[in-house]
């Protein structure tokens, strides 16, 4: 033990020196220990979910030979616009065209054929018919003639059988006159077999056409060509895919959510994106599909945003970064998450301060921001939350020092 200062005035300071501290160490334990604490404010709080995602492409069109040959010209490159119709391959046609002015002439044949029977046959047949017909009647006329005069005994029976003979001769010339004018009668049996010839003439250039048609390939719709895998001078087989175009539709953008948080999307929510490759540059995005089932390898649900105004440098398959609004509160009692304790139990709390003593309050929560939650029961505006590190038994004195950053 040391001694004590001889001096009086020296023993007095000492004493109180001694008294204050034991002064404050009272006061320490009255008020409390100070730790940090942040209140509890109003303001708007946004509610999201971000993920990374992709630049999708609605559908590719893959472009084939439809027959094999060699290639004359490719009229377009990767990256080009293309319009529908517009012609982007051509094949060597020169055989495919001499097919078809064959098969061309052959159709003219026929029709020549038909306008023959028509104009022509048709005429003469009707008028080869009257003409046996006149024959026959004079035949007729002199066969009954005869076998009168014989049956008077002025002719010879030899007469009347040259008369039967001629009779029979004209009737079978009316009979050969009447089928010559059925046949190149439209339902005759020429003017069929005509008719059909002219059906296979047709076919013949229909199928030549066709097979030129096949010697280019045009853009079937609006796009882009995403890949040319065919070079002038290539011989290509048939089914071979020699270009593939990605067609101009809406812009989508595809992601896969984690299936917890499956209750907090819905269609038409909103979002904010950035290209991986322009990370400072954000553009707006809607969700307009949302598939109806999980994927159970992945534990995900993948969901796709429609881009109304794309910018410039967005390209199919780039890597974009979401961030999707699920929930957004313009004015929201709040307290940063750092507070919660068994934050994802039926019931969070925290520890608050009231009256200089710590208390768990049980909490009813409702949107979950970035690094904030709202507060739907449980605390009021300006009330003061303790750190959930801190370990802190409930009922301990502690005095608040507020720290407003969070």
């Amino acid at each position: 033990m040391l001694p004590l200062p001889k001096s009086p005035l020296l023993r007095y300071l000492l004493l109180a020196a001694v008294v204050l501290a034991i002064g404050l160490a009272a006061r320490q334990r009255l008020l409390g220990e100070s730790l940090p604490a942040w209140p509890v404010v109003e303001g708007e709080l946004r509610q999201s979910i971000v993920a990374s995602g992709r630049v999708r492409t609605p559908q590719r069109i893959e472009m084939s030979a439809q027959l094999a040959g060699r290639v004359v010209a490719v009229a377009v490159r990767e990256g080009d616009a293309v319009t529908p119709g517009q012609v982007l391959l051509r094949l060597d046609d020169a055989e495919l065209k001499a097919a078809r002015a064959q098969a061309q002439a052959g159709l003219g044949q026929s029709e020549a054929r038909l306008r023959q029977v028509a104009e022509l046959a048709r005429p003469v047949a009707e008028q080869g018919r009257l003409q046996a017909e006149a024959n026959w009647q004079q035949a007729k006329k002199q066969y009954e003639r005869t076998r009168e005069l014989v049956n008077r005994g002025f002719y010879s029976p030899a007469q009347l059988d040259e008369a039967g003979r001629a009779l029979a001769v004209a009737e079978s010339q009316l009979k050969s006159g009447e089928a010559q004018v059925a046949s190149n009668r439209p339902e005759g049996a020429d003017a069929q077999a005509i008719r059909a010839a002219l059906d296979q003439a047709r076919a013949t250039l229909a199928l030549a056409e066709a097979r030129l048609a096949y010697a280019s390939l045009s853009a079937p719709l609006a796009g882009r060509v995403l890949t040319r895998n065919v070079e002038p001078g290539d011989t290509v087989q048939q089914g071979k895919t020699l270009l593939v175009l990605a067609p101009e539709a809406e812009t989508e953008l595809t992601v896969q959510i984690d299936e917890k948080n499956i209750g907090l999307l819905a269609l038409g929510q909103t979002a904010r994106v950035s290209a991986d490759a322009y990370p400072q540059q954000n553009f707006a995005a809607t969700v307009n599909y949302i598939a109806p089932a999980v994927d159970a390898q992945r534990g995900s649900v993948e969901v796709r945003l429609r881009v109304p105004e794309p910018p410039a440098y967005l390209k199919n398959e780039m890597t974009v970064s979401i961030d999707i609004d699920t929930a957004r509160r313009a004015s929201a009692l709040q307290i940063p998450a750092e507070a919660l304790r068994d934050a994802s139990s039926a019931a969070p709390w925290v520890m608050v301060v009231r009256e200089g003593v710590a208390q768990k309050q049980v909490l009813r929560l409702g949107v979950r921001g970035k690094g904030r939650v709202e507060v739907l029961e449980g605390l009021a505006a300006g009330e003061l939350v303790l750190p959930a590190s801190l370990a802190v038994a409930e009922g301990r004195r502690v005095r608040a020092a507020v720290n407003p950053e969070k």
